[in-house]
């Protein structure tokens, strides 16, 4: 079953393409790219989720990543 947003797909397209164009206009290497990037999610769960719900919350993070990562050498 499909996970229905309640955020529209321009809403998270111009949020990804503004993060992107930032690590873009610093060169920023994949790995300093990566580390940035988790270090916003555990800021933001740390900050915005209660602390009983956290270790759910990226639990489920977690396998959303997983799910979403193209595995094929076509990439």
């Amino acid at each position: 079953m499909a996970i229905v947003s309640k955020y529209s797909n321009q809403q998270v397209e111009t949020l990804l393409s503004d993060l992107l164009a930032v690590m873009e206009k610093h060169q920023t290497p994949t790995d300093l790219a990566l580390m940035s990037l988790g270090n916003a999610a555990t800021i933001i769960i740390n900050s915005k989720i209660a602390p009983a719900n956290r270790a759910a919350l990226a639990e489920q993070f977690a396998q959303a990543l997983q799910a979403s990562i193209d595995s094929s050498d076509d990439a």
